[in-house]
């Protein structure tokens, strides 16, 4: 039997699972394992400058491919606390990532050496699983289990912490002979399918919500096939959008509080059955219970048990993995539909897609300092449908979520539960490192962009080109609007005067000369008619330069987004709507009015 170190044997077992980069940040604790890590040399390893900033760039490689398993690594103490964040986002959203931690010698960790903390015990609540392993031969079988547990059942992230002599300890191990362990997913039966196509098959206005499991189980064509062969228009989640394209004519739009659509919304509030396939029903998605389920039938299908009844108990429940259940849906839909036997859909299909030709938001504005519509407008023109957007949270998110496009599944990547600030750029860093052959284009507003604005540096160390739009109000934007309802404008805002970059005005961090500090190339943009050509000039140098290049958009400083404070039916639209064509000229279908 072969022998080598455990930390040996730990990177082995990471090549045969598949893993291909691993993101971290070195230190003494876990010092063995980048020594086995280098002896390998099989495994890319990105340096970040902030584990945290690891841990999300491991989720980003997870989310760009199927069959990805991002891994991020750190050593003792606060670089395994920095990395809570990232599991959480990752647990959140089932992401399978696998965090590896150095801790101190086993003999010590009750002695309060030094940065040694039970990481074990604090990642608990935000991974599948946590495990201090004490004894070095344990540590193959810890591994193994660990992808078993990522890819099982519904996907997330695992924690493995590893003192530093059960690094250095040699033991027994055979690469050759080693097997990873059998995937474990919950599959429907032919009975349950039958069951819930016979309640779709009474219903008279039928819906599909498409949630992001979908996209984890890498079954997108399946619910496209299906809601083709039954004629059935789709609601896609926010984490669910691209599963089918934008311009399909079965696409509903979006529902909900923020990222929604106007017609999604008023689509679904018109249905009267929804199958919910591989979403969890969000509370940003649904609002009230009460007015969500209202009027309504529903079948929810999960890979996790316990997800079904969460939110509000379905009329009927499967717990199945998205691609067991559709390749049923889609076998049972074929036998019907070639029996004759399934209803015609397509005045109601045919209704969702009036809707969205009638109810627009309005996104061509010429103000100067600029709106924000008009910079998802620009957006629109200059990135195409192969186009993978990035990003988190706040009025930037969701403004783009209701006025941009994607065509593709996996190319809008978004934390969607935890929405942590500053998540973007190590995202997009992961995404592009995981298909450097897709244009990636992240999205941030300026506090965002702030939080971990370090990690562009990766990007130009490593070569990792993207473009990253920039919208720059000086302002917390999302927390400013939620502050009308305690009528406070109260610390959020960023604005100062810049004694360096007086240009500036009150905008305060000069945003294109830290971006220039940190190797990338930036462009800053005042006036809406230079958008498109600075968009352009993005994408020609991060070609060129192989770096990350940042287009900032300066804002007016004050813009209230549509959205509701409690109910899908009172989404409030702060700004003028779209009454004529021009005023929404990159919408998917031109206005009808």
């Amino acid at each position: 039997m072969p022998r080598m170190t455990a930390a040996r044997a730990a990177v082995e077992i990471l090549k045969l699972e598949g893993v291909e980069v691993a993101f971290g940040v070195p230190g003494a604790a876990i010092n063995p394992f980048y020594a086995a890590l280098k002896a390998s040399g099989e495994i890319r390893h990105t340096l970040a400058r902030h584990v945290e900033g690891a841990s999300h760039m491991a989720e980003g490689y997870t989310r760009a491919k199927a069959g990805n398993i991002g891994v991020c690594i750190g050593t003792s103490g606060p670089a395994g606390t920095d990395m809570i964040t990232g599991l959480y986002s990752a647990i959140a959203d089932s992401i399978p990532i696998l965090c590896i931690t150095g801790q101190a010698p086993v003999a010590k960790l009750h002695k309060e050496d030094f940065q040694a903390v039970d990481i074990a015990s604090i990642a608990k609540p935000v991974t599948k699983a946590a495990t201090t392993v004490l004894e070095a031969a344990q540590v193959p079988g810890v591994f193994q289990q660990a992808f078993h547990l990522m890819r099982s059942g519904r996907p997330g992230p695992v924690l493995i912490d590893l003192p530093i002599d059960v690094q250095m300890t040699e033991i027994e191990f055979d690469p050759e002979t080693y097997q990873p362990l059998p995937v474990y997913k919950p599959a429907a039966s032919r009975a349950q399918i039958e069951k819930a196509i016979a309640m779709l098959q009474e219903s008279e206005r039928p819906l599909i919500v498409a949630g992001g499991g979908i996209i984890n189980a890498d079954a997108p064509e399946l619910l496209v096939e299906f809601a083709e062969l039954t004629g059935v228009p789709v609601i896609p989640t926010l984490m669910g959008w691209g599963i089918l394209p934008d311009d399909h004519e079965l696409n509903a739009g979006m529902v909900g509080l923020q990222t929604s659509h106007r017609y999604g919304n008023a689509n679904f509030l018109a249905s009267d059955f929804v199958l919910g396939i591989g979403n969890r029903w969000a509370n940003r998605h649904t609002g009230s219970i009460e007015v969500y389920t209202e009027g309504r039938k529903f079948v929810h299908v999960d890979v996790e048990p316990t997800q079904i009844g969460k939110i509000f108990a379905p009329d009927f429940g499967i717990a199945s993995d998205a691609k067991a259940a559709l390749t049923l849906f889609v076998e049972v839909a074929r036998e019907l539909k070639a029996a004759g036997l399934l209803k015609d859909r397509s005045a109601w299909a045919a209704e969702t897609q009036e809707r969205r030709a009638q109810l627009q938001r309005k996104t061509h504005f010429d103000n100067v300092p600029m709106k924000p519509q008009r910079v998802y407008e620009e957006m629109n023109k200059a990135f195409g449908p192969e186009t993978r957007y990035v990003t988190t949270i706040g009025l930037s998110q969701i403004a783009g979520a209701q006025m941009l496009h994607v065509y593709k599944p996996r190319h809008w990547i978004n934390c969607g539960q935890a929405g942590p600030l500053g998540w973007t750029i190590p995202a997009a860093l992961g995404v592009a490192t995981a298909d450097p052959e897709t244009p990636v284009v992240a999205l941030s507003g300026d506090y965002d962009f702030q939080f971990m604005i370090e990690e562009l540096a990766v990007g130009a160390q490593h070569k990792i080109p993207y473009v990253h739009v920039l919208v720059n109000n000086a302002y917390l934007g999302l927390i400013r609007q939620a502050q009308r309802n305690f009528d406070i404008d109260f610390q959020v805002k960023l604005e100062f005067e810049n004694v360096n970059s007086p240009e500036l005005g009150v905008y305060g961090v000069d945003h294109v000369k830290v971006a220039e500090g940190l190797g990338c190339k930036a462009i800053r943009v005042t006036e809406p008619d230079a958008l498109l050509p600075a968009l352009e000039e993005a994408k020609k140098l991060a070609a060129e330069f192989r770096v990350p290049v940042v287009v900032e958009a300066i804002l007016e400083r004050v813009t209230n987004i549509s959205m509701s404070g409690g109910d899908i039916d009172k989404v409030n639209e702060w700004e003028e709507l779209a009454t004529s064509a021009a005023d929404a000229p990159t919408a998917i279908r031109p206005l009808a009015v």
